[in-house]
């Protein structure tokens, strides 16, 4: 089993920045993909950025330039550095990790960014 735990979410005005974090614990193997998900109200849930353990990365296309991918194999650590935040990046944020065919999900943490 895989515990996720998100942290950093909160209220920022719109070009500001955030910083968020997940601690995974557990049975964390080596090779996985650890990545970031966001669900605004009455939308689907939606990649954001996704790392490899090799450091390779991916992005969505409404992010690029804007959000960094980064993590800390020794200590199960992946980061989100957002800046220049838009209303639009409004949503509830999860950290996964995906590992032997299966995923694991954090609880969330909110990020709203006002006009």
């Amino acid at each position: 089993q895989v515990q996720l735990v998100e942290s950093g979410g909160g209220l920022v005005q719109a070009g500001g920045s955030l910083r968020l974090s997940c601690a995974a614990s557990g049975s964390i193997f080596r090779g996985n993909v650890m990545a970031w998900y966001r669900q605004a109200p009455g939308k689907q849930r939606e990649l954001v950025a996704a790392i490899t353990s090799g450091g390779n990365t991916d992005y969505a296309d409404s992010v690029k330039g804007r959000i960094t991918i980064s993590r800390d194999n020794a200590k199960n650590l992946v980061y989100l550095q957002m800046k220049s935040l838009k209303p639009e990046d409004t949503a509830v944020y999860y950290c996964s990790v995906t590992q032997a065919f299966s995923t694991y999900w954090g609880q969330g943490t909110q990020v709203t960014v006002s006009s």
